[in-house]
């Protein structure tokens, strides 16, 4: 029971740590000598510290690349990530090819607008990420956490049509206007059944 008390408390130690203490292992030796042979045991403890640094060293890598990367390349990848989020697969699957086409690039194009016009400010605005389940419309706001104000909201609505049935209408609202104009983006045609909910 004591071996695996050590076991568990190394283990332990190297995930708290995140692979950056390793613990002397002539402790872990003698234990383990007692129950299995050396190789057995130098190979087991060193698969979890190997994962562990292997994870932190391409979460470093993924902070530095985005740290390189321009603000408006990665508030463009937010808003394309929520917006797909939003739709869920069960709605990707079916109108996938529209809103690659059609829906993303409108998007695109509002977000850059947007930027352009916050000229040294872009550095301050992020993508908000808390998206709506269910019927919700809010599929992303543009936010400047340093004036700690909302500047567009994105959204979708889902249009019942009678005799054509649903339809989704992209849409955004401007903090010109107090978020009161509808701002079109674009429309994708479903069907006439009920579609599924966000993000189903």
């Amino acid at each position: 029971m004591k071996l695996w008390g050590r076991k568990i408390f190394v283990i332990l130690i190297s995930v708290l740590t995140l692979g950056l203490y390793i613990p002397p292992t002539e402790l872990a030796a003698e234990s383990a000598e007692k129950e299995m042979t050396s190789e057995d045991s130098s190979e087991e403890k060193e698969l979890p510290l190997s994962i562990e640094a292997t994870a932190l060293t391409e979460a470093i890598s993924k902070e530095s690349e985005k740290q390189d990367e321009d603000p408006i390349d990665i508030i463009m990848a937010q808003a394309k990530e929520q917006t797909i989020t939003k739709m869920g697969p069960k709605i990707l699957d079916k109108i996938d090819a529209e809103m690659t086409e059609e829906i993303l690039p409108k998007i695109e194009e509002v977000v850059e607008m947007l930027l352009s016009k916050a000229d040294d400010q872009v550095p301050y605005y992020e993508i908000t990420e808390q998206l709506t389940p269910g019927y919700g419309e809010k599929i992303f706001n543009l936010y400047n956490h340093r004036t700690d104000e909302e500047e567009a909201r994105f959204h979708v609505r889902r249009d019942k049509r009678p005799g054509e049935g649903y339809w989704f209408n992209f849409h955004y609202h401007l903090s010109e206007d107090n978020f009161t104009k509808h701002h079109f983006i674009g429309e994708i045609y479903w069907e006439k059944n009920t579609p599924p909910k966000w993000m189903s």
